[in-house]
């Protein structure tokens, strides 16, 4: 064969070999005049143009397509590194939300702008398994299993019975996971935690304790009276009193204590009589709490000795507003600078404001006076605990710096519904606690001329008890008491409810 036709052999051979381009061959040596022939190009060329329409190419030799060529690592080899190009944009695109939205509340996404998808990209980081959603966590250790209906597990010196102490430790941490939501029991299975049936039991119950103490904290926030609010029954009869002209406007709480809390109000008129500017509402707690262990100063006492019912709790709390009412009355017939009371409603008792300006009146322990100002107020103090005794027939039974109040130069008596009549089975007691504040406040605060407690008590009860230390003074006291209580059942005493002259401001219990 001559050069021409090897030339066009080895070239065409090359075609067929690789569609990606021809392998490296052995060029065969020739002449320079072969190279520079005219006749030789133009042979080339012909070959060239006339390659398709060979004459020697076997038919029978499949086609050659795309499909039969085999391409499928590089095609992988370019799709990899496609999706490492879109995961390095995406990384970046998340680098650039959070930096964007930072700790802000409100933020801003960038998911469409995302080239690979988290349910598209299978090997991506966000879009692992959600254990949560699936039967099985991997991570999750198994809980204990059972023991079968035989009682135990294993053969000979290994056998376990279901009352193991391991064993039954496992269950009982197991079993936490039953206790209510909100108790954080934590992954006592995962630590391999072994508690014992009596640590298992204490925390069953103290939950179960828990439980229903939340029930009934829940409960008692909706229907009872809390430190600065008001349940709605009281709510309402307090908005009744602002739409029939009572009140204008209710303020804000200004005292707070066991029994009440006190509103600052601003005063409108009742049938065409005006009301004191400011006003102060005093509602008392509707828990019972603080009114279970006081009961013994009304049912002791002989105004609401027929009234008092143990059976039903909730009136007692009336009650109180009610004594407290028509205390207040007796004091202000007699001259004594009190609240003036100007409405009472079930247990809401609305009376004058001690203050000015919306501001309270100092207690007497808050305010430093002189001490000639705290001379005279001792005297006031002296004269009023006689007129409380001998002219209002009362004792305070809570007499104490914190219940004076200091405004326009004297002094002011409050929170007197606790206070009951000498004839108390222990009102003498409560008299004689009330001189032993009052005289040792003032002694604390250097008025020279204050009595102690047993001259005091003897000035204002006009008795004439006389002992040789605290014990015997309160023994005689015991004493008196003890007379005055056999004379009264003797002479089957039914006090009237109030005295002529108890009569003060209306009262209604219309809701």
């Amino acid at each position: 064969m001559d050069q021409v036709g090897i030339a066009a052999k080895e070239k065409t051979d090359c075609a067929w070999k690789s569609p990606w381009g021809a392998p490296n061959k052995v060029m065969s040596p020739c002449s320079l005049a072969d190279v520079m022939s005219e006749q030789l190009a133009k042979q080339l060329q012909l070959d060239e143009e006339n390659l398709g329409f060979s004459s020697n190419v076997d038919v029978n030799e499949p086609l050659i397509t795309g499909d039969n060529i085999d391409t499928a690592s590089d095609l992988m080899l370019a799709k990899m590194m496609q999706m490492e190009f879109d995961r390095e944009f995406d990384t970046q695109l998340r680098r650039e939300e959070k930096k964007l939205n930072g700790e802000s509340k409100v933020s801003v996404s960038f998911e469409n702008y995302r080239m690979v998808h988290p349910y598209d990209d299978s090997d991506s980081s966000e879009d692992e398994v959600d254990w949560q959603d699936t039967c099985h966590d991997p991570y999750r250790p198994d809980k204990p299993t059972t023991t079968p209906k035989k009682g135990f597990v294993g053969k000979g010196k290994n056998i376990t019975t279901k009352h193991d102490e391991v064993v039954c430790g496992r269950k009982n941490t197991a079993r936490m996971e039953n206790f209510a939501p909100e108790v954080q029991v934590g992954d006592g299975v995962g630590m391999d935690l072994q508690l014992s049936n009596q640590v298992f039991n204490a925390l069953k119950q103290h939950c179960y304790s828990e439980q229903r103490r939340s029930a009934r904290l829940h409960e008692k926030k909706e229907h009872s009276t809390a430190e600065h609010a008001v349940d709605p029954k009281t709510r309402l009869l307090m908005y009744k009193m602002v739409n029939a002209g009572t009140l204008e406007a209710i303020n804000g709480c200004f005292s707070t204590g066991k029994e009440s809390v006190v509103f600052h109000a601003k005063g409108g008129s009742i049938d065409d009589q005006a009301v004191p500017e400011e006003c102060a509402i005093k509602v008392f707690k509707t828990t019972l709490n603080e009114f279970k262990n006081r009961d013994k100063y009304i049912k002791d006492d002989y105004r609401f000795k027929d009234r008092f019912s143990k059976l039903n709790p909730r009136k007692i709390i009336r009650m109180w507003a009610e004594k407290e009412m028509h205390n207040l009355a007796r004091m202000q017939k007699a001259g004594i600078p009190c609240p003036e009371v100007v409405i009472l409603k079930k247990h809401i008792l609305v009376m004058s404001f001690i203050g000015e300006k919306q501001v309270p009146a100092p207690k007497l322990k808050e305010i430093k006076l002189s001490s000639e100002d705290m001379k005279q107020a001792y005297y006031q103090v002296l004269h009023m605990m006689q007129q409380l005794y001998q002219e209002c027939n009362l004792v305070h039974a809570d007499l104490s710096e914190y219940n004076m109040l200091w405004h326009d130069g004297k002094v002011w008596l409050i929170d007197v519904s606790q206070s009951v009549e000498p004839t108390h089975p222990h009102g003498l007691e409560f008299l004689f606690r009330d001189c032993r504040n009052v005289s040792s406040f003032f002694q604390k605060v250097g008025v020279s001329e204050a009595m102690n407690e047993h001259e005091l008590f003897n000035a204002v009860s006009g008795l004439n008890i006389t002992a040789d230390n605290e014990g015997e003074f309160i023994a005689q006291i015991e004493g008196l008491e003890k007379m005055n209580e056999d004379h009264v059942q003797k002479r089957g005493k039914k006090a009237p409810s109030y005295h002529s002259d108890d009569w003060g401001p209306p009262m209604t219990n219309s809701g």
